[in-house]
Formats: structure tokens, C-alpha cells, sequence
């Protein structure tokens, strides 16, 4: 079977989107800094990868509609929760008696347990942070796309990653490190890591325009109309009859 331009995209949009909220989740519990005016400033390195989500987000309502971008946002939380728990798994398995050895160069237990079982609650609050506010964000993209039809589109793109990355982030922020620190200093963790969230978002902008016109140029595929909630992945064929 030759699957056609549509649905050939959708498999491959859906692929990077998944391979990226995956690898942000595993990564995430790195935390890193800039310094900036004198000051540092901590954010996570899982938002090395998020930012692709939110694009990703964007296209799939764009030319999917909401519906669409919903139901893969509802298949990328279960694939977390399959991850995590095949993660839990591994880690209630045993140890070969090789990795107990000095000349072991390999992951022993305690790094396996740093990296992987120490951040589970931080990947857990990720997945759920990530399915309130993508489902948001979708929401608000598909609000503005019906304000302004299919003109303005980083409104729609930036609008909603704004809105959606600010409880996004307050909510990540909080399950995460709200216990374990002041509340001034997670507020201050809260606004740097909205604001380099807001900024990635405009700065990526170019690239959801690029994106938008190699889709329509080279896929020949049109964006959903605005008052359309689902756009057909393929068209539908009727199987000859005997």
C-alpha cells in the first residue's frame, strides 16, 4: 500500500513529536543556567526538545484541525506512561553480578537510579504539566484561528503557546520544585523558564512559516478551514465488492 502526501506527513509529524516529548521528559531533570545581568538563571534542559513540540502542536491543528492535534496529544501521554512504566520495570530487575565488579565501566545501580528512578516524579509532573497544557494550547490555536481565519498565523502560534506555556510551566514548576525551595526562588524559576519558553516560541516563528509553505508547496496540502474542527487524513477508498 503507497500511503499518499497527507498521510505520509502526519506518520512523520507524529514520529518527531513523540521522539521529542520523550527524550524532554528523560532529559528534563538536568537543570542548567544562563547568566544573565549579573544573575544566574535556572531553567531545565528538557526544554531543548519541548520547543519542537510546540511547533509540532501548531501544524497538526493547522492543517489537521483540533481534533487531530487532541488525539495526538492524548497518544503522546500514554506513550510517556509506557515509558515510565517500562522504566519502573527495569528498574525493579535484578543486577548482574558483572556490574558489581571495580573494573566495571558500565552503569552501575546508583546511576541507573539517579538518571532514571530518582526522576520519576519529575516525569510524571512533565506528562501531566504537558496534557493540560497542550490541550490548552489547542484550544486557544483553534479560538484565534476562527477569530482570523487562515491569515496571522503567528497570532495563533504565539497566542497560544503563551497562554499554554504559562500554566504549563506553573504547574511543571510547582509539582517539581515548589516543595523544595522559597517561594521567591520558584518564582523566579517560574518566570525565566516561561519567558525562555516565550522566547524560543517567537524566535521560531520563521520556522513554522517555513514549515507552513513547504506543506502547502511541496505536500500540496491545504490547512484545514477554520471552522473545521478535523481535517481527513486520507481520503477514503471503497474496497471493490465480490
Amino acid at each position: 500500500m503507497k500511503l499518499d502526501a497527507r498521510l505520509t506527513l502526519f506518520v512523520t509529524l507524529v514520529a518527531i513529536f513523540m521522539t521529542c516529548l520523550v527524550v524532554g521528559d528523560l532529559i528534563g531533570g538536568k537543570v542548567t543556567s544562563v547568566t544573565l545581568f549579573d544573575r544566574e538563571w535556572h531553567f531545565s534542559a528538557g526544554q531543548l526538545a519541548f520547543p519542537v513540540t510546540f511547533i509540532l502542536t501548531d501544524i497538526l491543528n493547522e492543517f489537521y484541525g483540533r481534533k487531530v492535534a487532541r488525539r495526538v496529544t492524548l497518544l503522546a501521554f500514554f506513550m510517556v506512561g509506557l515509558t515510565l512504566a517500562i522504566i519502573a520495570i527495569a528498574g525493579q530487575l535484578g543486577w548482574s553480578s558483572i556490574t558489581a565488579d571495580p573494573k566495571w565501566t558500565g552503569v552501575t545501580p546508583r546511576e541507573f537510579d539517579i538518571v532514571f528512578s530518582q526522576a520519576m516524579w519529575i516525569q510524571i509532573s512533565s506528562m501531566f504539566a504537558f496534557l493540560i497544557g497542550n490541550m490548552i494550547d489547542i484550544a486557544v490555536f483553534f479560538m484565534f484561528k476562527r477569530l482570523t481565519g487562515n491569515r496571522l498565523l503567528w497570532l495563533r502560534a504565539t497566542g497560544s503557546t503563551a497562554v499554554s506555556q504559562l500554566v504549563d510551566t506553573v504547574v511543571i514548576s510547582y509539582m517539581v520544585w515548589g516543595h523544595k525551595m522559597a517561594f521567591g526562588d520558584y518564582v523566579i524559576l517560574v518566570i525565566t523558564s516561561y519567558v525562555i519558553k516565550l522566547v524560543i516560541a517567537i524566535g521560531v516563528t520563521p520556522v513554522l512559516y517555513g514549515l507552513h509553505t513547504v506543506i502547502e508547496k511541496k505536500f500540496g496540502i491545504e490547512p484545514a478551514a477554520p471552522d473545521e474542527a478535523t481535517a481527513e487524513i486520507a481520503p477514503a477508498r471503497t474496497l471493490p465488492r465480490d
